[in-house]
């Protein structure tokens, strides 16, 4: 057999039996992909965010243009409205404006549209929404806003139409209307170029949206439809969380980028104790009174403060150079560092204790870490998955931490509102470190 043709036969068979090789060639790239292409909609309907929580609060009973929006909105897969909460015994109640800052608090929505009493005035011809945003992510608000827009210019306008048709009947009577109506349509027929009958029809219809996109056409580029849109529905924002934050962009990111990157380094660390164990060290250590325990205590120690440095080195380099904001709450964010540090170490811990060789635990670790940074949100919102992919989020690393430091440095929390998130933090360390002390206890690794 040709020389060259046995050594590629020899390079095959080692290859299959490398499964570590395997799983970064075939395994990691095939999960990565699935889960971008469900980001980016392949084979779903919809391409854009879903089950997005947006709380609703309906002051102005009556009000046919609020419950028109609240309609619309109730059909758009991009949100879950939430319009009731809980009272004290345990009855669903109408949210209000107090409970939706509260949920606000509690991070449990970041969006919220509220119908004042005056969303629709007597006196005046319009329509008023007051909209409760907290931007922690700049492409997943900016998706909502624009889905907000569109649909409350898409369901608002016809009612507040039917509205003044009814007013202008009742003052000036129907025939009056019908020339008004028919003025109007002939000077945006010649200002825009567009068919004055057509638009006639569509607003005697109430139809403004057609109308408004017929006379779009505007020679200049103009902006006359968005304009008027803007005189008659006046949306009130106001941004609940994260007003004081200098750099936006970089606070949303940095929390995310470093604990991907601490889970690297620390994994590395930790399956360093193959090499000590190739040397020999182990069983000269363990010749001393010392338990196979104290050795992993000893190496998840050193891990533990190699990640909370690093944490420290990524945050300090964030302030000088994008001025990150990391002293204002400086008390609670080395408490989220050392949560998220030690819990990073207990995952490379883990790993060190059921994989076989150096290589096998780098190859576990390259394909849970890039999954869990995924899945978590370190790369993209978790709200551009569909919604079982949203739940698998929850259940990794990445997502506790980053929720972490972001309430810490965008949200400025008290400590009260951190300990939900140091709480499961440290519960993933716990449970974790718990096996790989079996593991180690029992494992091979010390034979």
């Amino acid at each position: 057999m040709n020389p060259i043709l046995t050594l590629f036969l020899k390079d095959i068979a080692h290859f299959r039996r490398d499964r570590t090789s395997l799983l970064l060639t075939f395994v990691v790239p095939a999960v990565l992909i699935y889960i971008f292409g469900n980001v980016f909609g392949v084979n779903r309907e919809s391409t854009g965010p879903v089950g997005i929580p947006l709380a609703v609060v309906n002051q102005a009973a009556g009000a046919k243009s609020a419950d028109a929006i609240i309609t619309a909105l109730q059909k758009e897969k991009t949100f879950r409205l939430i319009t009731t909460s809980r009272d004290a015994n345990g009855t669903d109640v109408p949210l209000t404006e107090e409970k939706v800052r509260s949920l606000f608090r509690e991070n449990r929505i970041r969006f919220a549209l509220i119908f004042p009493p005056d969303t629709e005035s007597d006196d005046t011809f319009g329509l008023k929404v007051k909209y409760l945003n907290n931007p922690r992510n700049d492409i997943e608000t900016q998706t909502v806003n624009g889905i907000l827009q569109k649909t409350i210019f898409m369901a608002a306008p016809s009612v507040l139409m039917d509205s003044l048709r009814k007013r202008a009947t009742q003052a000036i009577g129907a025939a009056g209307t019908e020339s008004f109506y028919r003025s109007i349509a002939r000077s945006v027929g010649q200002s825009f170029n567009t068919d004055s009958e057509k638009i006639f029809d569509e607003m005697m219809r109430g139809d403004i949206l057609t109308a408004s996109s017929s006379s779009a056409d505007k020679p200049d580029g103009g902006t006359a439809p968005a304009d008027f849109f803007d005189r008659i529905i006046k949306i009130d924002s106001e941004q609940v969380s994260g007003k004081q934050v200098k750099n936006a962009a970089a606070t949303r990111s940095v929390g995310g980028w470093a604990v991907m990157f601490m889970l690297f380094s620390v994994s590395g660390a930790a399956t360093s104790l193959f090499e000590e164990k190739k040397a020999g060290l182990f069983r000269r250590i363990l010749a001393a009174p010392v338990r196979r325990s104290h050795i992993l205590w000893s190496k998840y120690l050193f891990c533990t403060v190699l990640g909370i440095v690093q944490l420290a080195a990524l945050f300090v380099a964030g302030k000088l150079l994008f001025r990150i904001d990391i002293t204002s709450n400086l008390a609670n964010l080395i408490l989220i560092c050392l949560a998220a540090s030690s819990t990073c170490t207990a995952f490379g811990m883990l790993l060190a204790s059921i994989a076989r060789s150096p290589a096998a635990a780098s190859g576990i670790a390259t394909f849970l870490i890039l999954t869990m940074s995924a899945l978590g949100g370190a790369w993209f919102p978790i709200s551009l998955m569909p919604d079982f992919i949203q739940s698998l989020s929850k259940l990794t690393i990445v997502y506790w931490a980053m929720e972490g430091f972001l309430q810490v440095l965008w949200a400025n929390c008290s400590f009260r509102d951190l300990l939900p998130y140091l709480g499961v933090l440290v519960g993933i360390a716990a449970v974790i470190n718990a096996i790989s002390v079996w593991r180690f206890n029992r494992g091979e690794m010390f034979d």
